[in-house]
């Protein structure tokens, strides 16, 4: 995990920012390849799978920051 800077509101900012883009992408971005890959191979599950597996990451990865906060 990416340390924070002391003393630095826009360094800190910044590291807020990509973390919160990259929980946002992980969610995002399992549901569009599962719904392509639905459009590819004729299925109807994938979509909703993807959007399941990306919540359980970012879930995870909120959890794994929480936890490095308390520290």
């Amino acid at each position: 995990m990416a340390r924070s800077p002391q003393g630095s509101p826009l360094g800190e900012a910044v590291v807020w920012v990509s973390r919160i883009t990259a929980i946002g992408l992980a969610m995002f971005l399992p549901a569009v390849a599962g719904s392509w890959l639905d459009a590819r191979l004729g299925t109807g599950f994938l979509g909703l799978l993807g959007l399941v597996i990306g919540f359980a990451a970012a879930i995870s990865w909120l959890v794994q920051l929480q936890r490095g906060r308390g520290r």
